[in-house]
């Protein structure tokens, strides 16, 4: 299958980005020449999903190396650092920020010795190493993952964990491509995702463009399609899984999880092993962000909630680990994951 999405691209010494805020109804990139302005563009949501912001986030410490090439090397350390901390600070719950970062300060330190210029190369060529990487993981978990699903599987996802949340194939949604890939008739259920409505207007739109059979529904149908027998299985992304298996994604994944057990449905979650956070204990300890009352009060210039009114919008929540059927790595799927089998991923 031809990748059709491609979230972020490197375009004449800039970084482009598709404006995820205004698909479907625009198509658009927009381009990024320096760390302040990629960190506003992960900020915003022009970008999102927790590998791409990780991509991102790399090629906007590769992007202040750039503008600082011909600098002394003083003022290059200082800007650099400076850059570290304002991409560090765009978004707190999605791990692969902090993972890709980290990526780029080891290399810093690693060619720290030589000549300005020859850092920011090394830095860039990091940076498109990690856009790469990511491509090549998903494609691995596509190809475990696509193993778990049955021809003819009818597969709920919440959210959007496919090329637009990548650098390229996606995670829960490479594991529905790499399935089709290999010959089997696999059909969506996609959430509409409140309230920035990632799965109506991002999910929909990858498996449309890709002629995927989608069928979009609000997020409180789940539950009866369920009831009904219309779900075979669940596959969703994630922002961070904790040491002990529980996984944080976008709000709305707990009750999804819930319904699954309830029901008898397989909960899977699709995660590159850049994703696991093995410095948190259990999901207790994943900040939660907290976004802005205006994205529940309305929609663009569509006003629907009460002036006044007070208003919780938390981002993400977190899924108990014995919610999980099985974690969909890059190294093969774990089943009914838990502290000593995630800990082995790494060993």
């Amino acid at each position: 299958m031809t990748q059709t999405v491609q979230a972020l691209r490197w375009r004449d010494g800039r970084l482009e980005m598709i404006d995820q805020r205004v698909l479907p109804a625009r198509f658009e990139y927009l381009s990024y020449s320096n760390a302040v302005a990629v960190a506003q563009g992960i900020r915003s949501m022009v970008v999102r999903g927790a590998p791409a912001i990780g991509c991102a986030a790399a090629y906007g410490v590769a992007l202040e190396a750039l503008v600082l090439r011909s600098a002394p090397l003083g003022e290059f350390t200082v800007g650099l650092d400076a850059a570290f901390k304002v991409l560090a600070a765009s978004r707190p719950t999605a791990v692969n920020l902090f993972w890709a970062l980290n990526r780029m300060r080891a290399v810093w330190g690693a060619c720290s010795h030589e000549a300005v210029p020859a850092i920011a190369d090394r830095l860039l060529e990091q940076a498109h190493e990690i856009s790469a990487e990511d491509v090549r993981i998903n494609r691995a978990m596509g190809a475990h993952g696509a193993a778990l699903l049955a021809d003819g599987a009818r597969v709920l996802t919440h959210c959007n964990a496919g090329a637009l949340a990548t650098a390229g194939h996606g995670t829960a949604l490479g594991v529905i491509r790499s399935a089709v890939e290999v010959g089997k008739r696999i059909s969506v259920i996609a959430d509409e995702t409140r309230p920035f409505l990632q799965g109506a207007r991002l999910t929909a739109w990858e498996m449309v463009q890709e002629k995927i059979p989608v069928t979009l529904i609000t997020d409180n149908m789940a539950g009866h399609l369920m009831s009904r027998g219309e779900v075979d299985a669940v596959i969703v992304g994630t922002d961070r899984v904790a040491a002990n298996g529980d996984v944080a994604n976008k709000i709305g994944t707990y009750m999804v999880a819930v319904l699954a057990q309830r029901h008898g449905i397989p909960f899977y979650v699709a995660c590159p092993l850049s994703t696991i956070d093995l410095s948190v204990d259990d999901g207790g300890a994943i900040p939660i962000e907290e976004r802005a009352a205006e994205e529940v009060t309305g929609f663009r210039d569509c006003q629907w909630a009460a002036q006044g009114v007070q208003v919780r919008n938390p981002a993400f929540d977190v899924t108990p680990a014995e919610l999980v059927t099985a974690l969909i790595t890059e190294k093969g799927v774990v089943m009914q994951p838990h502290r000593a089998n995630i800990a082995a991923l790494f060993t």
